[in-house]
Parts: C-alpha cells; structure tokens; sequence
C-alpha cells in the first residue's frame, strides 16, 4: 500500500514514495525538481515508479503550481489529495488567529515535530524552523498547540533586498564570522545572525511559556544547513520534516 507525499515550495518540488503510509515507513523513491522543470515528472522521475496506493501533498506555491503538478499525478488512476490547515489535526491544535490562513508548510512541519518529540519521551514544547526562501520560527507547546510564529526573510531574499535598496553592495557571497571585515563577510554574517537571533528569542519565548522548561529545536528546510552551524543551543536538522508530517496526517486519517 504505497504512499506519495508531495512537497511543493516556493522553489522546488520534492516527493517520497514510501512503502506504507505509517510514520517510519520505508522510502522506496524519492526526488527534487525546480519548479519550472515539473512538467516533466510523469515522462522522466516517475515514469518507473509503481502506482502509488494513495497520496497527500503540501503546496504553498499557489494554485497554478498545484494544478501542474496535478497533470503530471494523470500517470496514475489516483486523486490528489493536498493538506488545508484546519482547527486541529493529527494531535496538534491550530492557535492562529485564523487557522485556515496559516500556511500548509509550516502546518505539517509542525505536526511531523510533534511526532518526533513524542518518539523520544515524554510530552514537551518544541520549536520549528524551516529555512527556505522565508524562514519561519514556529512554538508548539507540550500539549501539542501551535501558539503562533514568526516569518522573516531567508538569506536570499535578504541579500536581494540589499542590492536593490542601497549602492555598491553587489559582492560574492562572503563567510559568517564573528567581526566582519569586509562587506562580503558583513552580508552573509548579518543574514545568518537575523536568523539565528530570531530562533534564540524565540526558544526564549517558549521556555518562559512553559515554565522555564527547555524547549527541543528542530530545524528542516533546504537552506537549513547554512544556519545549524551557527546555533549556540541543542538542536536537531530533519530534512524529512514536511514528509514526516505527511505521513502522521495520513496515517491519523486513515485510523479514523
């Protein structure tokens, strides 16, 4: 009883194909492709693959996107089927002020780490960071409540930003160290430090919330490398965070 999940950013398209869909299952195939090449799934990543049994997608790159993806998902007698925020799913509860507007991402990145928290032991807060095109830095607390997050720009973004609103700042990619000397060095480091700064003050936050109990730090996203280095506090980098997430709503659906 195979599963697809579908993970459509602002970028790319990932997808899994794993055996079941249960948390832990195997992956039997997976891939990546940049947005304008989806149009080619179905002749070239998944003309080999068997029929999936069932699928369940996240996009947050619009409607358009979605219906492309849609054509290629013919290949197979299947229904797509894409994940809309709600109030609660899967054992998490939605405390945007409106749920339905919270972004499909950052909605099962959330759930995937309350799946892996509860794997580990007992119940506790959890913060998740996605670093992407934006990087959001979301608090989930103990009993699984996503109490609201913050959205900044990632380090793309930033760095465009710049270009565009000042002079004489077009300059190669520098590294993040502690006093920049140069404005290479200056670009890259503020961006990393912003990033970083914001997922301090919001483990700040959330242990302050929950009583001075240490929060768990996950962090996922394909930028999500550049940033763990630089983190002076215990996390973790799950790069199957939005497929983990995947697979605990399917999986919770389908048990009920």
């Amino acid at each position: 009883m195979s599963f697809l999940a579908i993970d459509i950013g602002n970028t790319r398209l990932k997808w899994a194909l794993y055996a079941s869909p249960q948390p832990g299952a195997a992956v039997m195939a997976q891939g990546a492709v940049f947005l304008e090449n989806i149009d080619v799934l179905a002749e070239q990543d998944w003309r080999a693959l068997s029929a999936p049994a069932s699928m369940l997608g996240c996009v947050v790159a619009g409607e358009a996107v979605r219906r492309r993806v849609e054509e290629q998902l013919e290949l197979w007698d299947l229904t797509p089927r894409w994940v809309v925020p709600s109030a609660h799913e899967a054992g998490v509860t939605n405390g945007y002020d409106h749920p339905m507007r919270l972004g499909a991402d950052r909605w099962v990145a959330l759930i995937g780490a309350r799946g892996h928290m509860l794997a580990r032991g007992p119940a506790r807060p959890v913060v998740v960071v996605m670093v992407g095109t934006a990087v959001t830095v979301d608090a989930l607390d103990r009993d699984g409540r996503f109490l609201g997050g913050l959205i900044l720009p990632g380090h793309g973004i930033m760095l465009r930003a710049l270009e565009s609103g000042t002079a004489g700042l077009r300059v190669p990619t520098g590294e993040v160290v502690p006093f920049p000397a140069n404005t290479s060095d200056a670009l890259t480091s503020g961006g990393t430090y912003a990033i970083t700064g914001a997922i301090a003050r919001m483990r700040r936050h959330l242990a302050e919330h929950s009583d001075g109990e240490e929060p768990m730090l996950l962090m996922t996203g394909g930028a999500g490398w550049k940033v763990a280095p630089y983190l002076d506090m215990p996390h973790e980098l799950v790069e199957s965070l939005i497929f983990d997430g995947l697979l605990q709503i399917q999986s919770h659906r389908l048990a009920l």
